[in-house]
């Protein structure tokens, strides 16, 4: 939270953007890149990606949406990528309307 004292007042792209977790894409003309993350607050990446270990090993709904993507072809440092951005979002939620944390139903 002293990292990131906007949490609360962006929304979910800008959250993410200051984070350094939102995908960039790269390209140039014809040419067609992939997609990174990068810029941003590196010493939140950091917690929130250690944060995002732990979330889809012990949490359901972190889990299902981990084994979904990596089901769906992403690569899993890509999934993980997405869970990190996920809690994010989700604790940008909580803090923007006051409200605990609660278990999603799946």
């Amino acid at each position: 939270l002293a990292e990131l004292p906007e949490l609360g007042r962006l929304n979910r792209r800008q959250i993410a953007a200051l984070a350094g977790l939102a995908p960039f894409t790269r390209q140039s003309g014809q040419w067609r890149g992939k997609s990174f993350i990068g810029g941003g607050r590196k010493s939140v990446r950091c917690a929130l990606f250690v944060s995002a270990l732990s979330a889809k090993t012990h949490n359901k709904t972190f889990k299902t949406f981990f084994e979904n993507l990596v089901k769906a072809g992403k690569p899993k440092m890509v999934a993980m990528i997405a869970v990190a951005r996920k809690l994010l979002t989700q604790i940008n939620a909580m803090i923007r309307d006051n409200r605990p944390w609660t278990e999603q139903k799946t």
